[in-house]
């Protein structure tokens, strides 16, 4: 049960944050930090795994492999600007987490014009003329 490690190391970190929050403010973030950091890496077994049956059905189905790597970068980029943004936001920065979830986006968009631009070829060609 990682979900039960999970939550209870989320729990120690917690009060751990409270406590030194009023004393040492740049330590109770340092620590909400780490802690962010830690969790995310008790879910790279787990990412790896899902990453890996993906690629499977995807090879399995015939899909172009450049399409399924553009999604994997979608999604890496959505996880990361949200934890960038959520780790700034702890530090009171509300700002500068939203530039961070702009960027976020725009990059997404970026690399999901040529996805958007084959559906669009392919409903095209569909299409009675």
């Amino acid at each position: 049960m990682e979900i039960i490690q999970v939550v209870g190391f989320g729990l120690i970190a917690t009060v751990l944050i409270l406590i030194l929050k009023e004393q040492k403010p740049m330590f109770a973030f340092l620590i909400a930090v780490a802690t962010g950091i830690l969790i995310f890496l008790m879910l790279i077994g787990k990412i790896g795994s899902v990453v890996a049956m993906l690629e499977r059905l995807a090879r399995s189905s015939g899909m172009d492999m450049i399409y399924f790597k553009t999604v994997l970068k979608i999604i890496g980029i959505a996880y990361i600007a949200e934890f960038g943004a959520q780790i700034v936001r702890d530090a009171g920065q509300e700002s500068i987490a939203s530039k961070i979830e702009m960027t976020g986006k725009v990059l997404i968009m970026v690399l999901a014009l040529p996805i958007i631009s084959i559906i669009i070829e392919t409903i095209l060609k569909l299409m009675p003329a």
